[in-house]
């Protein structure tokens, strides 16, 4: 039987503790939008948009919404002090050439390896993988944010992705809503589960073998 997980906003509030000061941050559509809501007290993070915005804030409430304010998936947002906007060539070539030092993006599938499937499930066609190719690629960091198992319980953490790749090797960490999962060279690691979570549940719907790591501890918020 499927553990019980955390619900979707803890997930995002469990992205949002690996924020840092002065970041440079991308939010895939989906769920990763959510982390720009719980951005820890004291930080300034600058989010960065494909549709060209540095510096955006938390998603706007419907009655301040602005046609002209949206992120990349279309939601409204905020703005900080000191924000600025461009054009989509400008924006890319933040991405391309590094200058973003994280990537929050959702996930169908990862594999061991840190290989990233986010943009079709073959069964249904169609699918666009918009700007995710070059956040893989380009961002310093990548986090993927995701259910850990698909709606028919089947593990999304997997030895082989088996729907097509958005990047190789790209992944660096996996939080879901039931655990915290590094990629290593020396595969994957354990560091969180959620409450009531045992490893050993955490391993039962994730096919690669997890290394439980020696600080191994209970997710917080």
């Amino acid at each position: 039987m499927r553990p019980a997980g955390i619900p979707r906003d803890l997930i995002a509030m469990r992205v949002a503790r690996e924020l840092e000061d002065g970041m440079a941050v991308n939010l895939g559509i989906g769920l990763p939008t959510q982390v720009a809501n719980h951005v820890p007290e004291g930080l300034t993070v600058w989010f960065q948009a494909e549709n060209g915005i540095l510096g955006y804030g938390g998603i706007a409430p419907d009655d301040a919404f602005d046609q002209d304010l949206i992120n990349a998936g279309g939601q409204p947002v905020t703005l900080q002090p000191g924000a600025c906007f461009f054009d989509s060539a400008e924006s890319f070539a933040m991405i391309r050439g590094g200058h973003i030092d994280l990537a929050i993006l959702g996930g169908l599938q990862v594999s061991e390896r840190g290989d990233l499937a986010n943009w079709m499930v073959p069964e249904r066609g169609g699918g666009s993988i918009g700007g995710a190719m070059d956040l893989a690629e380009g961002a310093r960091r990548l986090i993927v944010a995701m259910e850990h198992t698909a709606r028919d319980g089947s593990p999304r953490i997997l030895r082989e992705c088996t729907y097509p790749l958005t990047a190789p090797a790209c992944v660096d960490r996996i939080v879901t809503d039931l655990a915290v999962i590094d990629v290593t060279p020396e595969g994957l690691v354990l560091r969180e589960a959620a409450a009531g979570v045992s490893p050993g549940g955490v391993q039962s719907v994730t096919e690669p073998s997890l290394q439980t790591a020696d600080d191994f501890r209970e997710m917080t918020f």
